[in-house]
């Protein structure tokens, strides 16, 4: 296990207030730091850098103390950067982080941006939700219990079934899929979740996971259909800011050489921000045959959103295990 230790503890009883440093802190599961204004429900309950990378903005002239960056916790002795969505760190004797989100966009420049014309928390910055509460002090230990590699691609797998978010009947699309996923061993499920066929709901679904978080697939599973409630297409053509229909028009194809019906699906394919969103057709058979067909373009698609500037058909540099090397460090404007 990676060890490293809790440099310092900060918070702000306000937002928009500069943060603080304490001697103590409590951490509450699924709300953050209590007495801290930026605790919640959210996935944003706790924000995190390393001590070397504040260390790397001082200069003459330029006071940076505890809290500067909006901080919450600062660690010594843990790698950051190699921390992706889902990792899970344990401060003191009990309490628990899982990373949610890698980093954030900086709407308005901060003081110390204008001081020193960088700021490091859009770029370095970790958030995570409390999963197990405690009390926290400078120089408890933190252990990485559970390393989810920043090079894996983070994917998001959406369900959309009326009968099955009532509970009316069993998914096994959209565990399917995640299975494909998980044996590719290039994903990382970071969700699985469960939607009624709501346009509304869908659409701020797939915002929430393009925008924030720094996922790199969502995936939907149904609703893709000619039925009155079928608007998972209309939902991701509301969201999505450039289409991507080769994949569906690959999909349909193949559908096609096996049955007629495959003509009647409507799922579309685009990409927001960064992250790319898939329509698969509900049943289990069809959803796992159709990911079949667009997967081995898939891992080249995301390498390009994550910014990877080699040419297309140029074979990738090889790193240890034989993938393809690409950025995994690289700010993102969507991560909110």
């Amino acid at each position: 296990m990676t060890m490293g230790t809790l440099a310092y503890v900060c918070v702000s009883e306000t937002k928009g207030k500069t943060k603080h440093a304490v001697e103590r802190a409590v951490l509450r599961a699924d709300h953050g730091i209590e007495g801290d204004a930026h605790a919640g429900r959210g996935h944003r309950q706790v924000s995190i850098l390393d001590v070397a990378d504040i260390e790397g903005m001082r200069r003459p002239g330029l006071a940076l103390e505890p809290g500067a960056f909006g901080e919450n916790l600062a660690l010594e002795g843990i790698t950051l950067s190699e921390l992706g969505l889902g990792s899970r760190l344990r401060i003191g004797q009990s309490t628990e982080l899982t990373i949610s989100q890698i980093g954030k966009p900086c709407h308005t420049p901060c003081a110390i941006y204008a001081a020193a014309g960088d700021c490091i928390m859009p770029r370095m910055g970790l958030f995570a939700t409390v999963t197990e509460g405690g009390e926290v002090r400078p120089g408890d230990p933190v252990v990485v219990v559970e390393q989810v590699s920043r090079s894996l691609f983070q994917a998001v797998v959406l369900t959309i079934s009326d009968r099955c978010s009532r509970g009316e009947a069993e998914d096994t699309a959209g565990p399917a899929v995640a299975a494909v996923l998980d044996d590719a061993g290039r994903f990382h499920l970071f969700r699985h979740i469960i939607l009624p066929d709501e346009q509304g709901v869908i659409e701020e679904c797939l915002r929430h996971y393009s925008d924030g978080h720094r996922v790199d697939l969502v995936i939907t599973v149904g609703g893709t259909g000619f039925s009155p409630r079928d608007v998972t297409p209309e939902a991701t053509r509301a969201v999505v800011e450039r289409l991507a229909p080769g994949l569906d028009e690959a999909m349909r194809a193949a559908s096609l050489a096996k049955t007629p019906f495959a003509m009647l699906s409507r799922g579309v394919s685009g990409i927001r921000g960064t992250t790319l969103i898939v329509n698969l057709p509900g049943s289990e058979r069809a959803a796992t045959e159709n990911l079949a067909v667009i997967f081995p373009a898939l891992p080249h698609a995301l390498e390009k959103l994550r910014g990877d500037t080699s040419e297309c058909g140029s074979p990738s540099k090889p790193t240890r295990g034989g993938e393809s090397q690409r950025p995994t460090d690289q700010p993102s404007a969507r991560n909110s």
